[in-house]
């Protein structure tokens, strides 16, 4: 084998698992974007993975692999900066393994990200909410978990991955009710229950009987939730919920939509940033400020303080029905 070879294996096993106890979703992630490009390598440079330099791997190469992730694979721009990611990471570990090659290393580094689009956040009304709460059958047993797994979502904001890893034993439903996470970086959080929401939990578990290692939310064999299919539970309950409420036929409803729905709720309770930030666990509350541009009603508020010279303030209203209606044809 090469020095790449050892170099990609002491990569994963001392600096992903050792140092930095990287969780397994960013260790999948890694090792599904180094597939990838020995697999390209083996395509257009016929050089087996084991026999791989390092040298082989320079920017030009690189670069072509990542425009082979769009234009042939199809991925997004932000896809295409997650591979770009793990490459960095990797090559910024070679550097201290292979001082030598450190001009083809500083040029791999500047390899640019791919800007992207950023979107208004989507995220459910009040009465949406309450019509996807309402989707799930409770004369069912699978049915009383997804309300109750919902509820949970949408008040508490948690992440899918948060929900699927929950035991019985991180909720609290005595005094001061909440529920207990290990977020994004290893980060432990704590976020306080509504009463409805802890009272829907205390009948869930009273239901299932449970040891406090059991999942909170199994499987149909007792197995943890995959994300995949707490996605396709999410998205069976919106398409239920669009009959009752037509609205939701405009929105792709996913578990991070829900997430969504719970920071506009703060938002829009008057919880400040910080606080949000801190509820989601966000590493930085400018992630957070996606919310405002989102908040329709902030803008509206802004408006209304403002008005032309020589007019009123406020917003047109149509005088009539009918009127109404030729308006918005």
């Amino acid at each position: 084998m090469t020095s790449l070879a050892p170099i990609l294996q002491a990569f994963f096993t001392e600096r992903l698992i050792g140092q930095r106890r990287a969780s397994a979703h960013t260790i999948n992630s890694y090792r599904d974007t180094f597939r990838l490009l020995l697999a390209y390598a083996d395509a257009h440079l016929n050089i087996r993975p084991s026999q791989l330099r390092l040298e082989d791997l320079d920017a030009p190469f690189l670069s072509g692999f990542l425009t082979h992730l769009e234009s042939d694979r199809g991925n997004s721009a932000r896809t295409r900066n997650a591979r770009l990611t793990a490459i960095r990471s990797l090559f910024r570990f070679a550097a201290l393994r292979a001082p030598e090659q450190a001009a083809l290393i500083a040029r791999v580094l500047a390899i640019p990200e791919r800007k992207t689009d950023r979107a208004l956040v989507c995220f459910l009304t009040r009465l949406e909410t309450q019509a996807l709460l309402d989707s799930p059958d409770r004369d069912t047993a699978s049915g009383r978990r997804d309300h109750a797994l919902l509820t949970l979502a949408v008040q508490t904001g948690l992440r899918v991955s948060e929900i699927t890893a929950l035991g019985c034993a991180d909720l609290v439903l005595t005094a001061g009710p909440h529920v207990r996470c290990f977020g994004k970086g290893r980060k432990e959080r704590i976020t306080p229950l509504t009463p409805q929401t802890a009272a829907v939990l205390r009948g869930w578990l009273a239901e299932r009987a449970a040891q406090p290692g059991d999942l909170l939310f199994p499987g149909r064999y007792g197995g943890a939730l995959s994300t995949d299919a707490v996605a396709l539970l999410v998205g069976k309950q919106a398409r239920a919920a669009a009959l009752r409420c037509p609205s939701l036929r405009t929105k792709t409803v996913t578990p991070h939509v829900l997430r969504h729905t719970c920071a506009m709720t703060l938002l829009e309770a008057g919880v400040d940033l910080a606080t949000i930030a801190l509820w989601l666990g966000h590493e930085r509350i400018e992630t957070t400020q996606i919310y405002l541009h989102a908040d329709m009603a902030i803008k509206e508020r802004a408006l209304a303080r403002t008005a032309q010279p020589g007019t009123t303030p406020g917003r047109y209203q149509p005088s009539d029905q009918l009127l109404n209606f030729l308006e918005d044809l």
